[in-house]
């Protein structure tokens, strides 16, 4: 399968130019372009593409800005900014930004890109379980997930990942999955952290169960866990300090 890509520039030119350096590269398929933010939310949520190109200028919008609630929707999605505006680059890699290319940028420097994110491959897994809610069971080393009519009992050592996503939380074990309307601020309060580390903005994860570390964009790191398929970001700072913690 195609890895679908979208475009957010307001400069045509600049779209025309990468639309032709994506298609001819092969392996992509572009499923959106627009030029301001509140359209590229929309088609965001609705075409759900796993990179997008763009602008830090977008009809007089913030490009950051866009970045963040893209960001919200989707952690996993691979921000790559292509602007002229080199000033910007530390704030957009503190946004975990996969890429930034600088205007006018050569063909190859794109191609490069996309070369590194075809390597990551894909992780085509989807999750829509019933929402539920999570309360701390304090006198137990569990959480209590409440259902509409059910409860569940998730014992802390299984728990492999904790991930934000689409405004809601899962919480994934070596066999289930919990969707909770907790926040990781929340659930990181219930864990101890010797054990769990809040790898990124949008994951918590189990040290103890960390079967490989990956490079993932230029400041980020992909984390492969023991007894999941799933995966989650590490940022440049925390992968310092787990190699402190393992040395």
């Amino acid at each position: 399968m195609a890895i679908r890509v979208m475009l957010i520039e307001d400069e045509e030119g600049i779209r025309l130019l990468l639309r032709k350096i994506i298609e001819k590269h092969g392996g992509f398929e572009i499923v959106g372009e627009c030029d301001e933010l509140t359209e590229s939310v929309i088609l965001f949520q609705r075409q759900k593409p796993e990179v997008v190109f763009l602008d830090i200028g977008i009809k007089g919008q913030n490009g950051i800005e866009c970045a963040k609630i893209l960001t919200e929707l989707d952690p996993k999605v691979k921000i790559i900014f292509a602007t002229a505006h080199a000033e910007y680059m530390p704030e957009a890699f503190e946004l975990y930004a996969f890429d930034y290319l600088v205007k006018p940028f050569a063909v190859d420097r794109v191609n490069k890109t996309l070369d590194r994110i075809a390597l990551l491959g894909q992780n085509s897994q989807k999750f829509e379980p019933e929402e539920k809610i999570v309360r701390p069971e304090h006198r137990y080393d569990r959480l209590l997930v409440k259902g509409k009519e059910s409860m569940s009992f998730i014992s802390i050592p299984d728990i492999i990942l904790i991930q934000r996503e689409n405004n809601a939380t899962v919480i994934y074990t070596e066999k289930d999955s919990y969707l909770t309307s907790a926040s990781l601020a929340e659930l990181e309060r219930r864990l101890d952290p010797e054990q769990f580390l809040r790898s990124h903005k949008s994951y918590i994860i189990n040290l103890g169960r960390v079967r490989r570390i990956e490079p993932y964009g230029r400041w980020t790191y992909v984390v492969h866990f023991q007894g999941r398929k799933e995966d989650a970001l590490l940022t440049a700072e925390k992968f310092e300090e787990i190699k402190r913690r393992f040395t």
